[in-house]
């Protein structure tokens, strides 16, 4: 894992947003420091440091669209342990993420409330 690192603050802040949206107690999703990232960091995913085979899950998905116009659906996911597991970015055309989003451009999909 020679692409772990300690979390952004910005990535906190997101994902500290999709949990208030859901209204899950922080205390109950603490977030690691350490996180590894996915494809070299190219769209902005993150595991957040736990085992992916124990995937249970999506938490919340939900939209942005990147300077370039392509949307970006962003999926906060748990493991089987209740713990996060990732904060996954896919853009649709499978480019590279040109801005991380603040939470004021994020786009709460519909299923999830």
């Amino acid at each position: 894992m020679n692409n772990t690192r300690k979390i952004r603050e910005n990535e906190r802040e997101l994902i500290i947003f999709l949990l208030t949206k859901l209204n899950l107690n922080l205390a109950d999703y603490p977030i690691n420091e350490d996180v590894f990232e996915y494809e070299g960091g190219k769209m902005g995913s993150i595991s957040l440091g736990n085992n992916p085979d124990d995937y249970d899950g999506d938490l919340i998905q939900v939209e942005y669209i990147d300077t370039d116009e392509i949307p970006v659906v962003i999926t906060l996911t748990k493991d089987k342990n209740n713990q996060l597991l990732d904060l996954d970015f896919w853009k649709t055309d499978f480019s590279k993420l040109i801005v991380y989003p603040s939470v004021n451009e994020i786009v709460i999909l519909e299923n999830n409330q």
